[in-house]
């Protein structure tokens, strides 16, 4: 059976991956405007099926090429020392730009209010590419992948435990989405005020998650590292 560090770890990078202050922007955007809970949902269900496609992907490819990701080993030591560097340079550089900006928005805030003019099926497309070319997003997808296949579990523990981290990583979409779906008009002031937050905050977001992930990958791969010595 699978421990409690591995479910606690999918939940991680679950949250890790919701807090895209892109797709909660848009998100946002679309509930405050025209037909929200029919354009709502088809972009929290894109973002679902994006998530759980991609994870299903690289486990199945990581089966095939018998991938060993024990801790120590050379792929999962080489994993965390890139991700962790990567992600804790892109997450300085985000916080050194949102102190810089002060209190003027980010500029990826003006891209999404141009977004939600797509049509429907162009917007959950773009949804997924940019869910998909995301630094933090594909470090994440790739250490989900490598810890389920580390924990070797049976097939039905695998599709548990990749629903787990799917539903964590969609929470932060479906809470709002839900919240309209039951009563709209009552929750509208607090969409808006999550909205002004997000646009004003977005790189700091970025950057705090970022930094605190590349952080924990690093001192896995450096654990790792000490292990093989």
């Amino acid at each position: 059976m699978a421990d409690t560090t591995l479910w606690a770890e999918l939940l991680a990078f679950g949250t890790g991956l919701a807090l895209s202050p892109i797709h909660l922007g848009v998100l946002l955007l679309l509930l405050l405007g025209p037909k929200p809970i029919q354009r709502g949902s088809w972009f929290v269900t894109g973002w679902i099926v994006t998530t759980l496609v991609t994870v299903i992907l690289l486990l199945t490819v990581g089966h095939s090429l018998v991938l060993d990701m024990t801790q120590g080993s050379h792929h999962r030591t080489a994993l965390d020392l890139l991700g962790g560097g990567a992600l804790i340079s892109l997450g300085l550089k985000e916080l050194l730009r949102s102190f810089a900006a002060g209190e003027e928005q980010p500029a990826w805030t003006h891209t999404i209010e141009r977004f939600i003019n797509l049509p429907l099926p162009l917007l959950i497309a773009v949804g997924a590419l940019t869910e998909l070319i995301s630094p933090d997003d594909l470090f994440l997808f790739a250490k989900t992948s490598a810890v389920v296949l580390a924990a070797s579990l049976p097939s039905w523990q695998e599709i548990v435990g990749l629903v787990f981290f799917t539903f964590g990583s969609s929470l932060l979409l479906l809470i709002p989405l839900v919240a309209v779906i039951i009563g709209r008009e009552r929750v509208i002031p607090l969409l808006q005020s999550g909205k002004q937050i997000l646009f004003a905050k977005g790189d700091l977001i970025v950057g705090g998650v970022s930094f605190a992930l590349g952080a924990y990958l690093g001192w896995q791969g450096i654990s790792g590292l000490t292990i093989v010595i």
